[in-house]
């Protein structure tokens, strides 16, 4: 499914599909706080990145510390075929009432607007903090989707944003959520389904 924009910006809703292997300028990895791999994607990341992920990671960590929840950086993509990795914290789900909404929104935005900055094209995100982070993929598409639609109509060099879904529950969730969010979005967009 594809999500038309004005002014030529596209975003994309794909899956199931493995989004170390996009050929996006960026791909957003869900890291941890340590900014040092762990399970999930931010492991598949770093296994397919190789080294030279990590050892920017560690100077940015010796910079800053920990990376705060919503906040977002970047790096090599090393061997990615992505020339850049942006690393962002998503929250952890706690029953919705922990601000859990503005942190995965911001997630999307600092994403977004890093990529932009860079003067990248194209990225490409997870569901973030959909996986061990245990935020109900129904809840979090809404936020990614509105968060997506919002920041990519205002970037000036980003022109495509993909969710590159894991599994087909995910992909159907966040297809829903968009055929929801057309008729009532700030930024109108025409939706295009793909033909089965």
């Amino acid at each position: 499914m594809r999500l038309l924009l004005g002014t030529g910006k596209i975003i994309e809703i794909a899956g199931p599909a493995d989004i170390t292997v996009e050929t996006s300028d960026a791909i957003v990895n869900a890291a941890n706080s340590s900014l040092l791999g762990g399970g999930g994607v931010d492991g598949a990341i770093h296994r397919a990145g190789g080294p030279a992920i990590l050892e920017q990671c560690r100077v940015i960590v010796s910079k800053i510390g920990r990376l705060a929840a919503g906040n977002a950086v970047i790096t090599t993509g090393g061997k990615l075929r992505a020339k850049h990795v942006i690393h962002t914290v998503g929250p952890v789900f706690r029953g919705g009432n922990h601000r859990e909404n503005e942190t995965l929104a911001s997630c999307h935005r600092e994403s977004i607007r890093l990529a932009d900055e860079h003067k990248l094209v194209s990225i490409s995100f997870p569901a973030i903090s959909t996986g061990a982070y245990g935020y109900p993929v129904d809840e979090a598409a809404p936020v990614a989707l509105s968060a997506a639609i919002e920041t990519l109509a205002s970037a000036r060099h980003m022109k495509l944003r993909r969710f590159v879904l894991f599994d087909r529950s995910t992909l159907r969730a966040f297809e829903r959520t968009a055929e929801k969010l057309q008729p009532n979005s700030q930024v109108p967009f025409t939706l295009e389904k793909a033909h089965s």
